[in-house]
């Protein structure tokens, strides 16, 4: 069986609130990463139709601030599957009111599919159906060779 990325497309939307704020009145980076792992789970479960638990997280880079009362969008795809792991592309941005769109941070989180017993199992493969997810796994494998290597 084979899915395609847009079968476990996420997104999540929140306003940003003073529980959410760090003490320079930005968004807490803690709170934002607690998001991107939800995100990236939700993604991943809908991908492997498994339960699913957080391996890794390369690459969170942080590019703009979020204040209070800004509209956040996270998005989780799938980027690589492998026989049991995936790796999730989830992407934060702030939506304008006008409804346009500025990215505050891109985050690659590396998940694998649990059976009932807690140990890794198999996943369906990705079926790749446009030229972005072909550049997203391509940019997926140099990332797992890099690790590879460490």
């Amino acid at each position: 069986m084979k899915k395609t990325v847009q079968d476990s497309f996420t997104q999540q939307v929140q306003i940003l609130t003073q529980s959410s704020m760090n003490g320079f009145g930005r968004l807490f980076g803690g709170q934002l990463m607690q998001w991107i792992d939800i995100v990236a789970a939700v993604t991943a479960r809908r991908h492997s139709e498994r339960n699913v638990t957080t391996v890794l997280v390369d690459g969170l880079e942080f590019k703009k601030a979020a204040r209070a009362n800004d509209t956040i969008v996270l998005t989780g795809r799938i980027a690589y599957a492998g026989k049991t792991s995936m790796e999730v592309c989830v992407n934060t941005y702030i939506e304008h009111l006008d409804g346009s769109k500025s990215l505050i941070n891109k985050a690659h989180v590396v998940m694998v599919a649990l059976d009932e017993n807690d140990r890794p199992t198999e996943i369906p493969e990705l079926e790749l159906t446009c030229d972005e997810d072909r550049a997203e796994w391509q940019a997926a494998l140099e990332r797992r060779k890099k690790r590879s290597k460490l």
